[in-house]
């Protein structure tokens, strides 16, 4: 402070006037997650998003409803096999409690790998959400929105309750292109 505000500050007080009392407000976490949203949406426009994958902010789904996609051209049988966990499962991905760039990163790189050893079915555990805002609803909701988005992917279902229920995904992946070869090998011998 310095002189003018002093004689400023004596002169108030001889004339009564007192200053407010300046209670300390709340200071704001860093970890909310309007501010991870935006976090994650600058890191995307830097280093330009996978596929055009978001982890924004999007709409949750209830927690009650299971989700389900397929891709055209699937045939009707495979994808109520899938449906019905009829299907051995090759490969496990457990994304529960991960943030959902982590969860986004982890995906990618275990569907890669999978088509690199030739996989077709995988189950992805999130984890059980019983409220809109839990994480295993918020990871639901993003895999139904990012799984349609991937090539690889032909189809996929809420799990069997045997299978976990709500808390896993069946997925079925297209034919490496060597499986699809052997399958047009074997069935041209039959002619």
């Amino acid at each position: 402070m310095d002189n003018h505000d002093a004689d400023f500050s004596q002169l108030m007080s001889a004339e009564g006037v007192v200053p407010l009392s300046q209670e300390k407000k709340p200071v704001k976490s860093s970890g909310t997650a309007d501010e991870q949203a935006l976090e994650a949406r600058r890191m995307a426009a830097v280093a330009g998003q996978d596929e055009g994958l978001t982890t924004g902010p999007l709409n949750w789904l209830n927690p009650l409803d299971p989700i389900e996609w397929c891709h055209d051209g699937v045939q009707a049988g495979v994808y109520r096999n899938l449906r019905l966990g009829k299907y051995n499962v090759d490969a496990r991905l457990d994304l529960r409690g991960s943030s959902a760039q982590a969860a986004l990163s982890e995906l990618l790189s275990f569907v890669k790998e999978c088509m690199n050893y030739g996989i077709r079915t995988i189950m992805i555990n999130i984890g059980k959400g019983d409220t809109v805002r839990s994480k295993g609803n918020q990871l639901k909701s993003y895999l139904n929105l990012w799984l349609p988005q991937l090539p690889e992917v032909m189809a996929f279902h809420t799990a069997k309750p045997q299978h976990g229920g709500r808390a896993g995904v069946y997925v079925l992946l297209r034919k490496s292109d060597e499986a699809r070869r052997d399958n047009l090998e074997r069935h041209q011998k039959r002619r």
